[in-house]
């Protein structure tokens, strides 16, 4: 197969359950492929992409923005296309790619698609989950990670365009892997908003939660995916409500009761 002029760039930690599946989607088409490895992982993550064809290198944590552009800065393709670990390149969307990137020219600086999520033994394809469009491809030089961690954003300079096809996405292996998840992501969010002196009502915590959850469930037809979309619907909601709790809780004074 012919190779295009991208760099395809990962970033990862201890991932070698299925840093496999998310390369062999990419290896035999992408011109370049990236892996920038947390530099204490030892599971086997690193000897799966060298044989894949990968380019790693070991580096410290430096957060998902400044592991990103790291794994970007080391690019020597025209374009650059950004993916996860749990994440594959459908064919469709590779059809897409190369079919975009053969163009004599093109007037955007990047482009986003849609991601599809397996959770539970379903493609969820309606609630908040779908479409999800990322911005994952641009030329080089064009863009670069930026936001507030954990929530790397993809800033970038000149317009962007939309693909059709899907990224397919392989997210947390159960629910209980993803309920881990919760805490530990909103931790950014509480110290901002804690050492900020956010304002907590009624509304943050009664309403938004409901919220969440009637704009996935009904709104965008999140009980079209059965049990797990009125699951993820509540999980939302249960989210949401943990973030604007642990804000409060972390105003609280320290120590016991007087």
């Amino acid at each position: 197969m012919k190779k295009l002029p991208i760099s395809v760039c990962l970033i990862s930690g201890a991932e070698a359950h299925r840093i496999g599946r998310a390369l062999a989607s990419v290896a035999e088409w992408a011109g370049e492929v990236i892996v920038v490895l947390n530099e204490e992982v030892h599971d086997g993550t690193e000897e799966i992409a060298r044989r894949h064809g990968a380019k790693v290198y070991r580096e410290p944590w430096k957060g998902f923005i400044g592991q990103k552009n790291s794994a970007a800065d080391k690019a020597t393709q025209s374009w650059l296309l950004n993916i996860d670990a749990d994440e594959v390149v459908s064919p469709k969307l590779r059809q897409e790619i190369t079919a975009l990137i053969e163009l004599p020219a093109t007037p955007r600086a990047a482009w986003e698609f849609p991601r599809c999520t397996f959770y539970c033994g379903r493609w969820i394809r309606h609630g908040d989950w779908y479409p999800d469009r990322v911005l994952r491809l641009w030329r080089r030089g064009a863009a670069h990670w930026a936001g507030e961690e954990p929530h790397a954003r993809l800033q970038v300079e000149g317009s962007i365009g939309q693909l059709h096809a899907d990224l397919l996405h392989f997210s947390n292996e159960s629910i209980a892997r993803q309920i881990a998840k919760i805490v530990p992501y909103q931790a950014e969010f509480v110290k901002r908003r804690a050492a900020g002196g956010y304002a907590l009502g009624v509304f943050a915590l009664a309403v938004r939660p409901g919220w969440r959850f009637l704009r996935a469930y009904v709104f965008r037809l999140g009980f079209l995916d059965g049990w797990q979309g009125f699951y993820i619907a509540g999980l939302s909601a249960f989210s949401t409500l943990t973030r604007y709790a642990l804000v409060r809780e972390a105003r609280l004074p320290q120590g016991g009761p007087p």
